[in-house]
């Protein structure tokens, strides 16, 4: 009698030969692969020096009533579809004027129809909102919803009101924009740099002491600090044209307004190019303004 043994090498051969047989099978199958029914997309935004990420999905409205039914009121939402959206910051940022450390976030919402939650959480890359837990939020923020006119099919996260120093984040859906104010400290970093270059002693070349005075003047800083490297960037005779223009609006908000159409005039007879119509305007628009 052949012992049972003697068969093991043609069994291992033969379930071989049929795992082989449904690999084969499988990998000429044809791919059944539709079209996410919500794409992702990726936002990026420099606001001042903060570099803005968000990743998200897209969901779309598809005939239904999305907030108070399809979301209801009140339930924590991932705010997009599949995977919570992730919002990263380069550097902090104050939120409703809380802050905010820079990294990476979860951005949950608990929509209602007076008030929004908006949530930062401290886990990022879990699917939807099922595992989410209050105690690792790092901020949370109340907002007033916008209604719309027009009702927006696919959800849209976008920055929008960009400033120096502040920009909106906007969630809009349906007919909802939810408005979220962001806040970065621009103004206090170049103020130390200029401060540090003036002081250094070291001879500027003429756009240095140009963007410092139009750093001032842009921000509603101290223009009689301003005014004298504005002085030094225009002195000599062949000054250019649009330095002379930031000349002429320091001095005119100074209240110099003899200094201000000076500058406005010699501005003009120095523009050239294709630019020298627009200043022209522009110069002639302050001259104007002093009368």
């Amino acid at each position: 009698m052949t012992h049972p043994i003697y068969y093991w090498p043609r069994f291992i051969v033969a379930v071989i030969s049929l795992a082989s047989t449904a690999l084969v099978v499988q990998a000429q199958a044809p791919k059944i692969a539709p079209p996410p029914a919500s794409p992702t997309s990726t936002l990026k935004q420099r606001v001042g020096f903060t570099e803005i990420e968000i990743v998200y999905a897209r969901p779309s409205v598809r005939d239904r009533k999305i907030f108070g039914t399809f979301l209801p009121y009140g339930d924590v939402w991932r705010t997009g579809a599949n995977t919570s959206t992730k919002i990263t910051f380069s550097t902090p940022v104050k939120i409703d004027g809380q802050e905010l450390a820079a990294g990476s976030y979860a951005l949950f919402s608990i929509p209602g129809a007076k008030e929004w939650t908006v949530i930062f959480n401290k886990v990022t890359g879990e699917w939807g909102a099922y595992s989410y837990k209050p105690e690792n939020d790092a901020l949370r923020v109340k907002v007033k919803p916008v209604a719309l006119s027009q009702s927006v099919e696919t959800f849209l996260i976008d920055i929008n009101d960009i400033r120096t120093e502040s920009a909106t984040l906007d969630l809009v859906w349906e007919k909802t924009r939810v408005p979220v104010k962001f806040e970065f400290d621009v103004i206090k970093p170049v103020v130390a740099q200029i401060d540090a270059a003036m002081a250094s002693g070291a001879k500027l070349p003429a756009s240095a002491y140009f963007t410092a005075a139009g750093f001032y003047y842009d921000n509603n800083l101290d223009l009689t600090k301003a005014r004298p490297w504005i002085e030094e960037a225009t002195k000599g005779d062949k000054a250019p044209f649009y330095m002379l223009h930031l000349k002429a609006k320091i001095l005119a908000k100074l209240g110099d307004k003899e200094g201000a159409v000076a500058a406005a005039r010699k501005s003009i007879d120095a523009a050239e190019g294709s630019a020298r119509a627009e200043y022209v305007r522009l110069n002639e628009m302050l001259i104007a303004s002093l009368k």
